[in-house]
């Protein structure tokens, strides 16, 4: 069996090169009506603009066609078509690489190049839950999934602030979000220091009331930076208090202090840390002025400041038939409360007070409000719709339909282990047995191509910051994850409602009866049972079936990682 990775990327950089000079013009195809002839395609207007007429010289479709390299997907054909010039994979021996190296795509791709630190600041996070606003827990949700993408990538991250509200990190558990807790204050001598050094004259600094220092100018510094970064033209003076002070504290001790370095000197050189990492700002809309404050401040009292700081702004939340008023833990009740009528309707019951279903009724209540919060990309605005119906099974779109078909998972595998133990089913063969030609339903191909093989990517895509670009503002493209998952689920869905995985077809049970009879042409004989006498090459394409299925399991949970929702195993 051939080793490597296969990758999307990889193969559409190969096709493009093939192609010779000029812009990048295959494509990955993912619908299922394409799929049935090709797997990617050069459409015919880019050709005509590439070559005059359209007309692709022989040479390169011939190369095309014998297409290798790292990574590269074997090809088993290309051919010009009125939509352009298409190619078809080598199914049998992608399901082959890919299924026989499963572990290898549920991680990401390799970065070319270590990454930079990353300092995720989410300053919603210094409130108590009853005071989080909706889009505040946006936020929140958003800066949660973007460390887990991170440190999935291999990235070093460091959370801030770590929160101090005593109910703050029951809460926060609840919603599955991994936040540090608060140890001890950071020191705020030094900065104190420089801001009274910087403090605009005041007649009467007796009259600020505690805690207030004074202010301090930043238009100077707007000014400075210019325009073009971004920074809020109105700009201008910044109340300095003790607390403004303890934030910038510990900022500051985050960017410069992290796990496993030695000590910082006690007199560290000007500019020593401020390349070293990024600061991103993961803020909601509301709170966008203050920060770009705190941006600034932080730059003028501190001259080991990160040079990069981003501002990841989250645009606003619209609930459509409540109050603006409703509150973070308002709307986890209402969903939890929600995924509990739904599931008795569904089993006839009140499961409410199971405490078998306590740990299942969280966990979908929190998937619903993830998948809703995070499924538009950040920077839009959201319109939330509290309905009933949002939190059903049977709805395609939804947290709860993906857990749905998690646990629909995990009873095919349990059923299989079940059958497997009383003697049923044969013992699962080693992977390189299996005979990957058996899956030619388009079903099989469509998880492949759309769910596995391009897994790695989307990992990395979802960890991918845009920070290189000049200008204040960062964008993310967290709600890949949620809608790359709820794709996955509905394909899945719809497979498994055509297929019978488990057993074999009612063709291959008659041939075995027929086989296995004594006597002229069967009759009167009594055929052995196919449970009762498993003969195990019957079985390959079931196991075939198995071992994909596994694959796009291992792919939904990671995936679910990433949000921080734990798998479920029955609904």
């Amino acid at each position: 069996m051939a080793t490597g990775r296969l990758g999307v990327g990889e193969t559409l950089g190969a096709l493009n090169t093939a192609l010779g000079p000029g812009d990048p013009v295959w494509f990955k195809e993912t619908r299922a009506r394409h799929l049935r002839a090709r797997d990617f395609l050069a459409p015919r207007p880019a050709l005509q603009a590439r070559f005059g007429d359209g007309q692709v010289p022989e040479r390169v479709v011939l190369a095309v066609a014998g297409l290798q390299g790292p990574g590269v997907a074997p090809v088993l054909r290309c051919a010009p078509t009125p939509a352009g010039l298409a190619l078809q994979l080598q199914r049998p021996a992608v399901f082959e690489r890919v299924l026989g190296a499963v572990a290898s795509y549920v991680a990401p791709a390799a970065p070319a190049a270590p990454g930079p630190r990353v300092v995720l600041h989410c300053p919603a996070l210094r409130s108590a839950p009853g005071a989080l606003r909706l889009s505040q827990l946006r936020a929140v949700l958003v800066a949660d999934h973007l460390a887990r993408a991170l440190r999935a990538h291999g990235e070093s991250v460091r959370l801030v602030p770590a929160v101090r509200d005593p109910h703050m990190p029951t809460f926060l558990q609840q919603l599955h979000v991994d936040w540090p807790a608060a140890s001890e204050r950071a020191a705020t001598e030094a900065l104190r220091n420089r801001a009274l050094a910087e403090l605009s004259p005041a007649r009467d600094r007796g009259a600020l009331p505690p805690g207030v220092l004074g202010t301090v100018c930043l238009k100077e510094l707007v000014q400075e930076r210019g325009r073009a970064a971004g920074y809020d033209p109105n700009l201008d003076k910044c109340l300095v208090t003790e607390d403004l002070l303890s934030v910038l504290a510990e900022l500051q001790e985050a960017s410069r202090c992290w796990p496993g370095d030695s000590p910082p000197p006690l007199a560290p050189a000007p500019d020593a840390n401020a390349d070293s990492c990024i600061v991103v700002h993961v803020v909601s809309c509301e709170e966008e002025f203050q920060q770009q404050k705190v941006d600034l401040l932080w730059r003028k009292l501190d001259d080991q400041a990160p040079l990069t700081q981003k501002h990841l702004v989250c645009g606003p939340v619209k609930v459509a038939g409540a109050p603006g008023t409703l509150t973070a833990p308002e709307y986890y009740k209402l969903r939890h409360a929600q995924v509990c009528k739904a599931s008795a309707v569904k089993h006839g019951r009140d499961l409410a007070q199971d405490p078998a279903w306590t740990e299942v009724f969280s966990i979908l209540s929190v998937a619903t409000i993830k998948f809703e919060m995070l499924s538009t990309a950040p920077q839009s605005q959201l319109l939330l719709a509290l309905a009933d119906g949002s939190v059903s099974t049977k709805g395609t779109k939804s947290g709860t339909f993906v857990m749905y078909n998690c646990a629909r998972l995990a009873t095919l595998f349990e059923g299989y282990k079940h059958s497997m133990e009383r003697g049923l089913y044969p013992t699962f063969p080693p992977v390189s047995s299996l005979d990957f030609s058996l899956l030619q339903d388009e079903g099989e191909w469509l998880l492949l191509f759309n769910g596995i093989l391009p897994f790695p990517d989307l990992l990395s895509q979802t960890a991918a910051l845009a920070c290189t670009a000049p200008g204040l503002h960062a964008t993310t493209r967290t709600e890949t994850m949620c809608k790359f998952l709820v794709q996955l689920s509905m394909d899945f869905s719809s497979y498994y409602n055509r297929i019978h995985i488990l057993g074999v077809s009612a063709q291959q049970k008659g041939v075995e009866g027929l086989q296995g009879c004594k006597g002229s042409k069967g009759r009167n004989q009594e055929a052995p049972s196919f449970l009762q006498e498993p003969r195990p090459h019957l079985f390959g394409q079931m196991f075939a079936r198995l071992q994909l299925l596994q694959a796009v399991r291992e792919v939904l949970h990671t995936g679910l990682a990433t949000l921080g929702l734990p798998p479920l195993n029955h609904i």
